[in-house]
């Protein structure tokens, strides 16, 4: 029996395969502009808002891991996962209040040789709140919100591969504590989360 090729049939094949053999050689750019990274660092944090009585920073710290992925030369996305320590001194001697975070930002790169300047939202969910005088601890944790939704604005030296550093800051949009009511009158302190990060990180599996 004689075989026919239709040659309409066939061109749809080639074109098919060639947007397969395109499809794939763009999936493999998009993975070798992928690294993957740790960082940790120290962080400097106090409340900041009208009702935060004229706060005094404190140090904790702050560790992850992130993905760098570049959109083009000159620009890149950064999404991360952070475990952070933030908190605040009232002005006492010997007094503390401690919020421990798991943050995610979302990190806008515009890259320059390595140099960058870096910023976007993030978002906080509350692990552990404490208040502490000298040895003694207080859970306050019901006193907070969950969520903590804030911005990031930052810069420093960061590649593909091998190690990098950078500054950050992260600001509060939503106010820290819950709302409470006395009567008939709810009460909402205007009281955020400022914190300065000062960090290392190194990067692998980049191109």
């Amino acid at each position: 029996m004689p075989v026919y090729f239709n040659p309409s049939f066939m061109k749809k094949i080639s074109l098919t395969l060639a947007l397969l053999a395109g499809l794939t050689g763009a999936a493999r750019a998009q993975r070798s502009d992928v690294s993957l990274g740790l960082k940790a660092g120290a962080s400097y944090s106090a409340f900041t808002g009208k009702q935060a009585y004229n706060p005094e920073y404190i140090f904790g710290f702050h560790i992850g891991a992130f993905a760098n992925i570049g959109l083009s030369d000159l620009f890149a996305f950064q999404p991360e996962i952070l475990y952070s320590q933030k908190g605040s001194n009232p002005n006492l001697v010997d007094f503390k209040t401690r919020l421990n975070y798991v943050d995610l930002p979302l990190a806008f790169h515009v890259n320059a040789n390595g140099l960058f300047f870096e910023a976007g939202p993030q978002v906080g969910l509350l692990l552990a709140a404490q208040d502490k005088a000298g040895n003694v601890s207080v859970d306050r944790k019901n006193r907070y919100n969950t969520f903590d939704l804030g911005y990031l604005a930052g810069l420093g030296y960061q590649r593909k591969t091998g190690p990098g550093i950078g500054l950050r800051y992260n600001g509060g949009f939503t106010n820290l504590e819950k709302p409470s009511t006395i009567g008939s009158v709810t009460v909402q302190n205007n009281v955020r989360n400022g914190v300065f990060q000062l960090y290392l990180t190194y990067s692998f599996n980049g191109r």
